[in-house]
């Protein structure tokens, strides 16, 4: 049996993708693994795991503070979110949850993050100072995927069990549409310009492409089997494809299909380098991640990583 049991028993961690990091390249990857418990710190130029982190919790989500300082992880069965220092490579704080979290986002300005809870239907927002809750806004049923837009002012939440993307005020947390799109979106990326979000669709197989001005759907894109996470690079959209073992990738313009590579078992994570030249996609099954040529479409390298990774938002870290 593939994970699908546990998939539903921890309301699936999900990612909450964001646009490419720091600088020319990341250094860092920061993989959550959601059966072992931790966190596991790849070194990207040797291809190897630095450093492992304990949490506990089932961690799953994930996203980087804007100066790479910490690293925000969700525990779906402990319901808290820890914050890392990223340099030492220690659990910092921790903060509780009222529901299941899933997804986390950081705002550009470094001072807020937002976190999904699955069973509720509501967005968090974190005030990582006074390591509180300061507000919550509802998103609608089973939110999962977060991601907020360049200048920090919206967010864009998946409600996967009401097929729908829920943009949302940054700062009051205020809904401000509900849009639909495929069906059970989880994974949302937003481009670097802030013009786009893309939700991939876990049940239609595809990509829905949101237009954030016109709060409108204006494109649909092809996935392969179970599409759950987005990444962009060079003019294309990329996709991790958990039952086929694949990232697909489509043109940004026409949104047509634009080639496929095989990687690991039961593909989650997945970000795109700052400079567009490669792909890192996070294989839950075979416990690995896969490093893609993103303009080939090979892949180049393999690192193998802990028990269940999953690396779900901006897990990617450029070093000093």
């Amino acid at each position: 049996m593939r994970r699908e049991a546990a998939f539903h028993r921890v309301a699936l961690a999900v990612l909450a993708l964001a646009v490419p990091g720091f600088g020319a390249r990341a250094d860092e990857a920061f993989v959550t693994e959601q059966v072992g418990d931790g966190v596991s710190v790849l070194d990207l130029d040797r291809g190897e795991v630095a450093a492992r982190i304990p949490l506990g919790g089932r961690p799953a989500g994930v996203a980087v503070s804007p100066d790479g300082a910490t690293v925000y992880v969700t525990s779906t069965e402990g319901k808290f979110v820890s914050l890392i220092d990223a340099r030492e490579r220690r659990v910092r704080a921790s903060i509780a949850i009222p529901d299941t979290p899933i997804g986390v986002a950081a705002a550009p300005d470094g001072r807020f993050i937002y976190v999904t809870g699955f069973f509720e239907p509501f967005v968090y927002k974190i005030d990582v100072e006074t390591l509180s809750i300061v507000a919550k806004g509802r998103v609608g049923a089973s939110p999962s995927g977060v991601a907020v837009t360049p200048d920090g002012r919206l967010l864009a939440v998946a409600a996967r069990d009401d097929d729908a993307l829920v943009l949302i005020d940054a700062a009051s947390l205020n809904l401000l549409a509900t849009i639909p799109v495929g069906k059970h979106p989880f994974g949302v990326t937003i481009d670097a310009e802030g013009a786009r979000a893309y939700a991939a669709n876990v049940e239609s197989d595809d990509v829905s492409v949101v237009d954030l001005k016109a709060k409108a759907k204006v494109g649909q894109a092809p996935a392969g089997k179970r599409p759950y996470v987005v990444a962009l690079a060079g003019g294309r959209g990329f996709v991790t494809n958990q039952y086929e073992g694949t990232v697909s990738a489509f043109d940004l313009s026409t949104f047509a299909f634009a080639g496929k590579v095989a990687v690991g078992d039961y593909p989650e994570g997945l970000q795109a380098s700052a400079d567009g030249k490669l792909l890192y996609a996070v294989d839950w099954e075979s416990n690995d991640v896969s490093v893609i040529d993103a303009e080939k479409l090979v892949v180049v390298r393999k690192i193998p990583v802990g028990d269940g990774p999953r690396a779900f938002g901006l897990f990617l870290r450029r070093t000093p």
